[in-house]
């Protein structure tokens, strides 16, 4: 038997199984993890079945079209304003020869979404990107739903409350990363496991010193060679910052030390990651870039979906490369894993700066390498307050304002201080 405790996510439990077809509740149906859920059920309509739909509120014809190919009963918008034009959407996808169908309910507001989470359904589904994914998070734990989690920030920013809620084997993981590693541990015991190894495209800079990452742009660090993403995930990859959120969210899901996380670069993005056992056996899962089978593996394990994703063709040539972590460069996993040990607030502090730090950087305030100089500040200056068993919402909330305020007057410090003229800029830059 394995001294650690029991994972949150564990691929040798089956949290409340049941038979037949799964009743599933997807939150941000209209984002990138939400749209490909949505095609994957429509795919396979007698194994799933959505009943509710939430989305931030900015794509409410889309989000309409959803409801109305799945027949939900219900749908949410964070945004109350986004109401009237959703209904107006709904009304003109719902009219029928015979008249209007019932069209679903709508719930408004910032805590919409939490209460979809916590309705009835078997599996939630939480693809809302950012930090205010943990209020659905806490609610489906809460309620006692199978959580596919998606949302990486929710685990990162709230740690401690997330575990206090889960059962073990309640969390079925989402990103690529870490639906890997839950399906190569599947393969042994927790005594088993020597390390986990989560890998790395190495993002559009891989192989760059910390000197040449100085003048990148944001169309540089947008440019990502493998995946196809949203901005501020995709500049996360270029700094390498979402490997140190994985790393975080790895010892969090599964209960690893962090000594025993490692991260290695693959530019080819096909082995997810890997776990090596103490035989010296390593199992590596592998596919081509594509998150179809990730979001399979959230909504239906234990089950696998038939062609959720597509196969290597193994009659082709081709060539899968390794290298270590530049830390100099990319120190961002370091201190990744300094925050993550320190726990409580810490890692929701880090998590909000770098966003703020990342949105600076889009906007042309902060050079490249400022994001990392600039949240290891705010980290350093936020010291370890808020750790401890007692940690609670309004802990990390405050965090999180504290760390956003504090990264925006240093981005701007750092604006005033940087080039004033596009001559002083095109110097900087040669």
């Amino acid at each position: 038997m394995s001294d650690l405790p029991a994972p949150l996510a564990d691929p040798h439990l089956v949290f409340d199984p049941v038979e037949g077809r799964r009743d599933i509740v997807v939150l941000g149906s209209t984002g990138s993890i939400g749209t490909q859920a949505i095609d994957l059920v429509l795919r396979n309509p007698d194994r799933f079945r959505v009943t509710a739909l939430s989305a931030a509120g900015g794509r409410v014809d889309l989000l309409a079209e959803q409801a109305r190919r799945l027949r939900v009963s219900t749908v949410a918008v964070a945004r109350e304003d986004a109401v009237p034009a959703l209904r107006e959407a709904l009304a003109a996808r719902y009219g029928t020869q015979d008249g209007t169908e019932p069209l679903p309910e709508i719930l408004a507001g910032p805590d919409a979404a939490a209460q979809l989470a916590a309705s009835d359904c078997h599996t939630v589904l939480n693809g809302i990107t950012g930090s205010i994914g943990l209020a659905p998070t806490l609610a489906a734990l809460e309620a006692g739903r199978t959580l596919a989690l998606a949302n990486k920030e929710s685990l990162i920013v709230g740690g401690p409350l997330v575990k206090a809620l889960a059962r073990p084997g309640q969390i079925i993981p989402v990103d690529s990363e870490h639906a890997a590693l839950f399906q190569a541990l599947a393969a042994g015991t927790r005594a088993q496991v020597r390390k986990l190894v989560v890998t790395a495209s190495g993002g559009p800079f891989r192989g760059r010193t910390k000197a040449e990452l100085a003048h990148v742009t944001p169309q540089d660090a947008l440019a990502h060679p493998t995946w196809a993403m949203g901005p501020v995930i995709t500049v996360n990859s270029a700094t390498l910052v979402n490997k140190g959120l994985e790393v975080i969210e790895a010892h969090l899901l599964y209960d690893i030390p962090f000594d025993r996380i490692e991260v290695v670069v693959h530019p080819q993005s096909y082995v997810h990651s890997m776990v090596e056992f103490t035989d010296g056996s390593t199992l590596a899962q592998a596919t081509p870039p594509d998150m179809s089978g990730p979001i399979a593996i959230g909504i239906g394990w234990p089950e696998r979906i038939p062609d959720a994703a597509p196969a290597f063709d193994w009659s082709k040539a081709s060539s899968w490369e390794f290298f270590p972590l530049d830390t100099e460069a990319f120190p961002s996993v370091g201190l990744a894993r300094h925050v993550g040990a320190l726990g409580g607030t810490a890692p929701a502090v880090f998590n909000a700066a770098n966003e703020e730090c990342v949105d600076a950087f889009l906007a042309g305030r902060l050079p490249f390498n400022g994001i990392m100089e600039t949240v290891t500040e705010v980290v350093t200056e936020h010291g370890t307050p808020g750790t401890g068993t007692s940690l609670t919402v309004a802990d990390v909330l405050d965090a999180e304002a504290w760390a956003r305020a504090r990264a925006r007057e240093l981005a701007g410090l750092a604006a005033l201080a940087g080039p004033k003229t596009t001559q002083e800029t095109a110097e900087a830059r040669a």
